[in-house]
């Protein structure tokens, strides 16, 4: 006769014990602890109930709480059928059930990315949800990121309204774009800061690189003016700046280019010039426009009376802008009727005066003007180069100073 184990319920030979069965069904489930990870299908979905199948005794339960407070956008991407992480809130409640959280779940697989980004020093894109004082909020899935305004990429800070409310002068970067990297992260203080400065720095490089290749001399590029020197603008090109040299800023003369551009500004630019030994892109504003001296013909003519403004003086005359490309020159003795030892007896830099052109030189680029002929009628219906022509032609010498000036270029072309 077999001896039978104290513990063991009585049985009939061959079958199977009852207690031995319910302990191996129940080894066959895993263990769960609160705060573990698992992998689950979504059963169904409704408003007051959500049920995963995790390969439990059991399905498993959403927290009523967080049910309260999930979000729209949340769940309706809950699907049944669709694979869910879940996080073990409860192993077994009051009524058997296992209570568990999506959103937990979630944020920590959203933590462990974040924390893969901080070690591969990998760069992301991120869209600006929120904003405060001190930067801009960027979420990492569900981890709500902070940028600091310090690690804002200057195209950002040049656009700073800075007469705005302090509290409100980042408003206008909701919506937008970033590509960022992980600085620093800390779970358990719930912190984790990102940077686009550094992320653009070494995406710029990159960029840089490429445009440097694909970039040839007469493109037509779109860029914005991030900084101003004495020298010109610096335009991002979207991954490279380019230089645009005080000189090829506009037509006419300026001194420092916030008298043509002011930061922040989009502008369209052409490209001059690429060297991609010295990582070098050299670009025009002014070639964007018209040169304006091949647009004089159509806008001045001899005998022309125009309002001039005074801009320098010189021993022997005068220079007067026209507009703000052409300037001309007012000869001492075109000054007035009476003899003048120097201009400043007679006009002054900033004066706007009525000059009279007596002088178009295409070729040199020059222009004569004259201010004591500006008034006189007799000369306002003369073709004073045809009447120079006609003069060249009957070969007799005009006496009058216009038809002196108009018969240069003439003699010169005969």
């Amino acid at each position: 006769m077999k001896k039978r184990n104290a513990l063991q319920p009585e049985q009939a030979d061959g079958e199977p014990n009852p207690m031995e069965a319910l302990l191996a069904e129940a080894s066959a489930f895993p263990q769960l602890h609160a705060g573990d990870i698992v992998d689950g299908t979504i059963v169904s979905v409704s408003p007051t109930e959500i049920l995963v199948d995790i390969g439990y005794k059991a399905d498993a339960l959403v927290d009523s709480r967080e049910l309260e407070r999930m979000d729209h956008e949340f769940l309706a991407t809950l699907i049944p059928g669709d694979p869910v992480a879940a996080y073990i809130i409860q192993p077994e409640d009051q009524d058997g059930n296992v209570v568990i959280s999506l959103q937990r779940a979630q944020q920590d697989q959203d933590w462990k990315q974040a924390e893969d980004l901080l070690t591969s020093q990998g760069v992301f894109e991120g869209v600006v949800t929120a904003f405060n004082r001190g930067g801009v909020i960027v979420r990492v899935g569900r981890v709500r990121g902070f940028v600091p305004a310090s690690q804002l990429s200057p195209r950002w800070q040049v656009q700073e309204d800075t007469k705005a409310d302090p509290d409100q002068r980042w408003v206008k970067l909701v919506g937008q774009k970033m590509q960022l990297k992980v600085l620093e992260l800390d779970r358990k203080r719930n912190r984790l800061i990102l940077s686009e400065r550094v992320a653009m720095r070494d995406w710029r490089k990159g960029q840089k690189d490429r445009l440097l290749t694909e970039l040839h001399k007469g493109s037509v590029l779109t860029g914005i003016v991030t900084s101003l020197a004495d020298f010109g603008a610096f335009i991002d090109l979207g991954g490279a700046d380019g230089l645009i040299h005080l000189s090829e800023l506009v037509w006419h003369r300026v001194n420092h280019p916030s008298e043509v551009l002011r930061v922040g500004q989009e502008v369209q630019v052409y490209v001059l010039n690429v060297d991609e030994e010295k990582k070098r892109i050299a670009l025009s504003l002014r070639r964007m426009t018209p040169e304006p001296w091949s647009l004089v013909d159509d806008v001045y003519h001899v005998g022309q009376v125009v309002t001039a403004t005074i801009t320098k003086l010189t021993n022997f005359g005068a220079f007067a802008k026209l507009d703000d490309t052409i300037e001309g020159l007012i000869h001492i003795s075109e000054l007035a009727d009476y003899r003048v030892n120097h201009p400043k007896e007679v006009v002054h830099e900033g004066d706007q005066v009525p000059v009279r052109i007596i002088r178009i030189d295409l070729q040199h680029r020059r222009i004569g003007l004259s201010l004591r002929q500006a008034d006189e009628d007799a000369y306002v219906e003369v073709d004073w180069r045809a009447e120079a022509q006609a003069a060249l032609d009957d070969d007799r010498e005009p006496v009058n100073q216009p038809f002196l000036a108009a018969l240069e270029p003439l003699r010169v072309e005969a």
